[in-house]
Formats: C-alpha cells, structure tokens, sequence
C-alpha cells in the first residue's frame, strides 16, 4: 500500500474507543469440525476466537461493540448506561461488566425473550452476575423483537429523574451509530493476522439476531475490497426484521466511514435455514449438530 491509509481505516482509526481486550483475539484451527464438513478436505474452518479475548464477565462479540460505545458515553458526560436483553442476555452481562470497570453504573431492562419459565430462571447465570457486578435489573415481561423498547425509555427517564446522565445502549449494541465499528474493525484485525499466517479467509460466518456483529463484518469486507463474503445464520426467528436491520447498520456505518462506500443487496446474505421460528429455543436440527 505504499503507506496509503484508505479513507474508510482512516476514519475508524479516528473514533475513540476503550480498551476492553486482551488484544487481537486468537484465530484456531478446528481440524475435526473440517473433516466431519468436508472429508476431501476441499473446506478448512477456522475460528476466531473472541469468546476469550476479555476479563470482563467471559468476554463475547458484545465487549467489542462496546468499546466504542462506552468511549462514546464518558466523551458525553454520561454516568449510567442503560441497555435491554432477554432475563439470560449475554449483551446486559457485558453492559454491566463494562460499566462497571468503567466506573459507571449500569440499568439494564431484562425483558421474557424466550417463553420459559424454569424454576431460578431470572435468579441465576447471567442475571445473577449483573446483579454480582453492581447492575441494577429491571425485570420485565415483554417479549422478544429487536426494535427499541418502551421499557428501556422509561429507564433512561427514570435515571435522568434522579440526576443522572444516562447513555442508552440498543439491545445487541447494534441498531446505534457506532454499533457495527466493533466488528468493521475486527475484519481489520483479522486481515492483519492473515497477512502475518499466509492465509485468507474468504467467507465470514457469523450469527444474526440484533445484526451489528454480522453489519459490521459486512462493511469491513466491502471496504476492504478483497470480494470476502459474510453469511449470517438467523436465529432470531425473525429473519425479515434481523435482514432489514443489519441492511440498515451496515449502510450507517459505511456512510460514517466513507460516505462513497456503498453496501450492495448482493452482499446481505442471511440463511433462515436453521431458526425454528423463535428466538431462542434450539430445535431438533440445532439439537443434532450440537
């Protein structure tokens, strides 16, 4: 490249955003899932590995949206993030967890994503760790879609009510300005360890249900302009909600980035194959492949 910066790396490089990773998180080889998907060894699957690239409450695809959207909340003066998810969120355990090492406080609405009712389901696993981390959870009944909520509007009123200044989180991190920097920036990061393991990855397969993970991905590889693809797997049981609304992160954050960067329909691949028809509940396909 010369020491050419295009336009679009040059402007995510700009963005502030804190530091909630251990660092580029490890790429892993997994020979049998290869073997058992092609025997010819025509498909190597490879993982990358950010399930275990942060301290922060087990880490995840959550904690790199949230780096920049907690730079963005203390640039603003903000003191409280507020965020919803389902009673079991991953995405308000990483909330709470970077509020808290951020020295800010955390409301997060825990709404009934998933249609169950076991016994100690809101008392236990992710919830309890919230609540462990100094979190302040709001139990709610509504159930599951992607879209803004009521609920967490009355939380942002509610804190602003008692002096605060709160910064409110989408569910997912995703349906934000800066929701889909995170993972644009991961496929920055990736091409970089690429360049240093000899390899290229030339499809991305990601799972879909807020849509930024999967939006952000999707810019990074238009931009970098090297024809990778990325397929996202529905489960949000919703797919025409989840496609519409990656579309749309992904256009918002190409637009930030470079105002010439179009997104194409082509490139918004999304395969409903395998949701059985609501969020969270594996059926007998994910069962088998399990």
């Amino acid at each position: 490249m010369n020491g050419y910066t295009p336009d679009y790396l040059a402007k995510l490089k700009s963005i502030p955003k804190e530091k909630f990773l251990f660092g580029p998180s490890p790429v892993q080889y997994l020979p049998r899932l290869s073997k058992e998907l092609s025997p010819e060894g025509g498909v190597k699957v490879w993982a990358k590995r950010d399930d275990c690239n942060s301290g922060l409450a087990y880490g995840g695809n959550k904690v790199r949206k949230l780096e920049y959207l907690v730079a963005d909340a203390k640039k603003q003066g903000c003191d409280t993030l507020v965020s919803v998810g389902g009673v079991q969120s991953n995405h308000t355990r990483a909330v709470t967890a970077v509020a808290t090492a951020s020295g800010l406080k955390a409301v997060t609405v825990q709404e009934k994503w998933v249609p169950i009712n076991p016994p100690l389901y809101d008392k236990t696993g992710n919830i309890l760790l919230s609540r462990l981390m100094g979190g302040e959870v709001r139990l709610n009944q509504e159930g599951f879609h992607i879209g803004h909520k009521e609920a967490t509007k009355e939380a942002v009123e509610s804190v602003k009510a008692k002096g605060g200044k709160p910064y409110y989180v989408p569910a997912g991190a995703s349906d934000h300005e800066l929701g889909g920097l995170g993972f644009t920036n991961f496929v920055v990061e990736l091409a970089e360890q690429e360049a240093q393991m000899g390899l290229f990855f030339d499809t991305l397969i990601v799972c879909s249900v807020t849509g930024s993970s999967h939006a952000g991905l999707l810019t990074g590889a238009v931009a970098e302009g090297k024809g990778r693809k990325v397929i996202g797997i529905d489960a949000s049981g919703k797919p025409a909600e989840t496609k519409s609304q990656i579309t749309r992160i992904a256009r918002n954050t190409a637009k930030l980035l470079d105002p010439s960067l179009e997104i194409p329909d082509s490139a918004i691949i999304l395969d409903e194959r395998f949701h059985e028809g609501i969020y969270g509940i594996p059926g007998p396909s994910t069962i088998e492949a399990m």
